[in-house]
This record gives C-alpha cells, sequence and structure tokens, in this order.
C-alpha cells in the first residue's frame, strides 16, 4: 500500500500530468472518497509549464476514468498577485526569483488548502515526488524515493499543519512506476512528458517579451572586478549570477562569468570562474522547521542540484559551505537537509555590494 487507510474526503490537485493523475487512482484504490481539482492560474498564452487549457481537458478526462468530480478553481487574481507580480519585480531589482516555490507556497498550499475547507475536505492530495516522514519532531518532508525527480526542494516551506492533512501518493515509486501503473490502468496521461519551463512565460516569447511588455527592459553596462567597462548589455533584467552565454565579448581572452547585478546603477560585474566561487553565502526570510541544527547539514541551492555540505548560522542569516563553491544567484531558494529529511528554507540574498567605480 503506497498510501495510508482512507481517513477522510480528499481534494485531489490535478494538473493534468501523469503524476497527479496516478496519485488520484491510488488513493480510489486505497478506499478514499476523492475528487479533482485543476487550478486555473494563468489567463495568457502559454504553451509550456502546468497551465495550460490542454492540461485542464486531461485532468477532466483522467477524472472520468476514475469516475469521480472534478473541479476547476480559478485562482488567477491570486496568482498574478503572490507570484507573477513579484516574479517581475525580481527580476526589475536584479534577482532570480523562483516563482514555482512561491506558487507552492501560496497557491497550492495555502489558496487550494482555504477552498479544500470551504467544501468540506478533510485532505489535500498532490502528485509530487517527495515523501512526508514522522519524525521525532513531527512530520517533515523529505526527499521522495526517485531522486531523478525529487521536489522536496521546492515543498521545502510546508509546516506540520499542512503536512498533518496532505497525502503524497507517488513519493514512493519511480517515475518509470508512476508511467507503468498509468499504462496498465489506461490513463489518457501515461505517455504524456513533464511540464518544463516557468508556466506563464511561452517558449515562442520568453522572459524577454514578457518582461518587456510589464516593466521595460533597460540596457547596462558591464565592469570588471575592476571597475573598468569591458562591455555593455541590453537587457540588465535578463541577467543572472553565474551567467556566462549572452554577454557579447567582454574582453580577456577567458570565459566571463556574472559576479553581482546591481539593478541600482544598471551595473554587471563579471570575472573570471574562479572569482564566482564563494565560501559564505547569505540568507533571508530563513525557517528552520524545528529550530536551529547545528554541525554540517545537506544545502541544496537548485530545483535538482545535489546538496553540499555546510553550516547555517542559528539565526539563519548566512550558509558556511564546507568548500567554495559557485555563488547562488539571489532570490533562489536555500534548502537544508539532514540526510533526505528537510529541517530548514530560505532565500540566497545578495551579498555586500561590490564598490563600482
Amino acid at each position: 500500500m503506497r498510501v495510508p487507510k482512507a481517513r477522510g474526503r480528499v481534494l485531489v490537485a490535478m494538473s493534468g500530468g501523469v503524476d497527479s493523475s496516478v496519485a488520484a487512482a491510488l488513493l480510489l484504490e486505497a478506499g478514499y472518497d476523492i475528487a479533482g481539482v485543476t487550478m486555473k492560474l494563468w489567463g495568457g498564452p502559454s504553451d509550456t509549464g502546468c497551465c495550460s487549457v490542454s492540461d485542464v481537458d486531461d485532468a477532466r478526462w483522467v477524472a472520468d476514468q476514475l469516475g469521480v468530480e472534478h473541479h476547476v478553481f480559478n485562482f488567477g487574481d491570486d496568482f498574478e498577485r503572490d507570484v507573477v507580480e513579484p516574479y517581475v519585480a525580481d527580476h526589475a531589482a536584479g534577482r532570480t526569483p523562483n516563482p514555482c516555490v512561491e506558487c507552492n507556497r501560496h497557491i497550492k498550499f495555502r489558496r487550494l488548502t482555504h477552498r479544500a475547507d470551504a467544501l468540506g475536505f478533510e485532505l489535500l492530495a498532490t502528485g509530487h515526488h517527495a515523501r512526508i516522514v514522522t519524525t521525532d519532531e513531527g512530520l517533515r518532508i523529505g526527499r521522495g524515493v526517485d531522486a531523478a525527480k525529487d521536489q522536496s526542494y521546492v515543498l521545502h516551506m510546508l509546516d506540520a499543519g499542512v503536512l498533518d492533512r496532505l497525502l503524497l501518493p507517488v513519493g514512493e515509486m519511480t517515475k518509470e512506476e508512476v508511467r507503468r501503473q498509468a499504462e496498465a490502468l489506461g490513463l489518457v496521461t501515461a505517455a504524456k512528458p513533464d511540464s518544463q519551463d516557468v508556466c506563464f512565460i511561452t517558449a515562442a516569447a520568453g522572459r524577454r517579451r514578457f518582461l518587456g511588455e510589464r516593466i521595460g527592459v533597460r540596457p547596462g553596462r558591464i565592469v570588471d572586478t575592476a571597475g573598468h567597462q569591458v562591455g555593455a548589455v541590453d537587457a540588465l533584467e535578463l541577467v543572472t549570477v553565474g551567467q556566462r552565454r549572452g554577454l557579447g565579448a567582454v574582453g580577456g581572452g577567458s570565459p566571463r562569468y556574472v559576479l553581482d547585478v546591481d539593478a541600482a546603477s544598471a551595473t554587471v560585474t563579471v570575472g573570471d570562474r574562479a572569482e564566482l566561487d564563494c565560501a559564505v553565502t547569505p540568507l533571508e526570510d530563513w525557517h528552520w522547521a524545528n529550530g536551529p541544527m547545528e554541525g554540517p547539514l545537506g544545502v541544496q541551492t537548485s530545483a535538482h542540484g545535489a546538496a553540499a555540505p555546510a553550516v547555517i548560522d542559528a539565526d539563519g542569516t548566512a550558509v558556511h559551505w564546507a568548500e567554495p563553491r559557485r555563488a547562488v544567484a539571489p532570490g533562489q531558494s536555500v534548502v537544508a537537509y539532514a540526510g533526505d529529511i528537510v529541517v530548514g528554507g530560505g532565500t540566497a540574498a545578495r551579498p555586500v555590494p561590490r564598490p563600482v567605480p
């Protein structure tokens, strides 16, 4: 049995993908009283991500195949306010946001929970590849069995109150097992590819057009660490720390990497690969799952990156890496693990700005 014994009505978030389709099927098989829901989050055109019109249709077809109710909730205003507007504001400020994390925080596990309460659903379920683990300190998010598909990083903010009523039926499965289960059930989503990219930005137009239509993009100068101008960019808002391509010819012979983006002065600082490494990453908005943890932890700075050993200040103000590592773009989520269990998370902040002549 991949899910616990039935103990209430479940609202299953069905994105139209294979994972949430199988999650719903497993819960139904386990005896749960379920209904599916697809959230309509984005009113603009999108041909990537998880918010397209075809995804709503796919979710509805799966619900029909399973013989369960299917609802569509329009959370477009919430999504615009809590995900899209902060995304745009971060780019304008020279940061690199993580909209999937904010969507989970504000929409999928706050707004949807409120709607579930209003409709009398005791439980919520999704198709995320992560596990809910019982520890001595309470419930925690743990890594999914399939390391390549693990989504615990983007669920790091979930607290015990949410976890107590959340079901993650595919967290104990590999992606291959999920697809085999979908094929065995004849679900229409069995062979559907995984969604990619930011759901409100189309592959055809991309970030440049999206940001250009909302805030405009502006040029900036490129300087080296000595303050000498070595080039220019035509869209400062599209530049991120660690970037190498798209900077044009910046001289110096060896490849140059973005070390800092200063939106106030419209300046991008570049340097060689070694200058991109850092021993400390400042943090903001850090939260511990159950109080500060001393000693080395595994710290992850991207959705599918490897965790690196580090120590985090008790007050959550900085990560101290065991070995220097590539700088983290301000705005990206930083998540700490003890083994496979999430113990804290926050956001990378901008280091002390380099002086720009």
